[in-house]
């Protein structure tokens, strides 16, 4: 395909995903019923099969329209799982997967370093993939293609970071390492963006890890608060002049007809193909609990069901806080649970920039591009623990302040 004709095939994507947020990929080929014993990684009650759920005195009920093939509710804090439904089911994960992919990548790179994308670092995306507009032989800061991963989900720029860390192959095995040092032990990487392929699998327990541990990362909590964001639409000479605006697509976020913005969300990444059906991680805060939910492939017909299901999880895992026991936890990386143990990412060269895992990317600054919905943004967990980041830009607020566009 010739170059105008193929930026003119990637512009034509973008615009569709504006309206949709979703691409389809691959046929399904999913399984209907989990595994009658499972990992039991995090605790025995989690290798079960079916709802797990231990209610004490005064505890609500779970919510009864509850669909998803697989779902979990931690406490962000404490990683204490308040309840699961097939909670390690190996199932397709979607474009959750990009938070492995940002949780593994993030520290390589400078955000404000700079690329001039070449036609090889676009090659080999999945027909249909989502997109972020990202085209060759323009120049785009990291800042730019994080932007374009977190609120387009788009393969386009994760395909370019790719690249950046040495091709797909090198970040596939990056990522692979990495889910084994945070013990995601149900996850199987293949395409570093999420796309159906064969083999590749993950889990609702093995997603909210990769939440959790992406969470500690100050440029992750940016890049996955941000609502809008603009990209470059026109260069001349490298420079941009002129720019396009890019919205996010978890519309927790945003909201969209009968589904409102929820009250407390902070992030984290929602995904959707043929194969996987719809796929969410989020994170949501109300005075000082914190609470991840990851909802996968949920069965319903009603509009935006992900999104519907993920909120009134997040609604009873507020509501029973206090009154359930902890059906498991989620475990600490490898090199937490033992610091001698060496099961970094493998170190790959970065030949098109200056930075690579040796030149760790500085730490993000307040976004230009976009705004916080809430204070997760303000939180970091590590070890279990919460801790406030020092700096006048990461500020602990007792209300969440209203959404802000650039």
């Amino acid at each position: 395909m010739k170059k105008p004709a193929r930026n003119a095939a990637l512009l034509f994507a973008a615009c569709a995903l504006s309206l949709t947020g979703i691409a389809p990929a691959a046929a399904a080929t999913g399984e209907d019923k989990p595994p009658a014993s499972m990992s039991t990684i995090g605790g025995d009650q989690l290798g079960k099969p079916g709802t797990q759920v231990n209610l004490g005195t005064g505890a609500p009920v779970l919510p009864k329209d509850l669909t998803a093939k697989s779902w979990i509710v931690s406490d962000a804090r404490s990683g204490d799982v308040l309840a699961a439904h097939n909670a390690h089911w190996e199932l397709p994960p979607a474009s959750t997967l990009k938070m492995l992919f940002a949780d593994t990548l993030l520290p390589k790179f400078l955000k404000a370093q700079k690329h001039k994308v070449e036609v090889s670092d676009l090659q080999g995306m999945g027909v249909g993939s989502s997109v972020a507009g990202i085209k060759e032989d323009y120049t785009y800061t990291v800042h730019d293609l994080w932007l374009g991963v977190f609120l387009r989900s788009g393969n386009d720029a994760v395909h370019v970071l790719s690249a950046m860390n040495g091709g797909v192959p090198q970040t596939v095995k990056d990522m692979q390492a990495h889910a084994e040092d945070l013990q995601a032990m149900d996850t199987h990487v293949v395409t570093p963006d999420g796309y159906d392929e064969k083999g590749q699998h993950s889990s609702a327990y093995d997603l909210t890890l990769f939440a959790r541990s992406g969470l500690q990362k100050e440029d992750f909590r940016e890049y996955c608060s941000t609502v809008t964001a603009k990209l470059p639409k026109k260069q001349k000479h490298g420079r941009t002049t002129e720019t396009f605006e890019i919205q996010n697509t978890n519309r927790l976020f945003t909201g969209e007809g009968d589904l409102s913005p929820y009250k407390g969300i902070a992030g984290v990444k929602n995904g959707n193909t043929t194969n996987a059906g719809a796929t969410f991680t989020g994170v949501a805060q109300r005075n000082d609990k914190m609470l991840l939910v990851t909802v996968m492939n949920p069965s319903s017909t009603e509009s935006h069901a992900v999104y519907k299901e993920t909120a009134r999880l997040l609604d009873w895992g507020f509501a029973a806080d206090g009154k359930v026991t902890p059906v498991g936890h989620l475990v600490k990386p490898r090199t937490v649970a033992d610091p001698s143990a060496s099961s970094a990412p493998s170190a790959s060269a970065s030949p098109k920039g200056e930075a690579g895992p040796d030149k760790p990317a500085a730490h993000a600054a307040v976004s230009t591009s976009g705004g916080s919905s809430g204070v997760g943004i303000a939180l970091a967990i590590t070890g279990g623990v919460l801790v406030l980041l020092a700096g006048a830009v990461f500020v602990v607020r007792k209300k969440w302040p209203a959404q802000k566009r650039s």
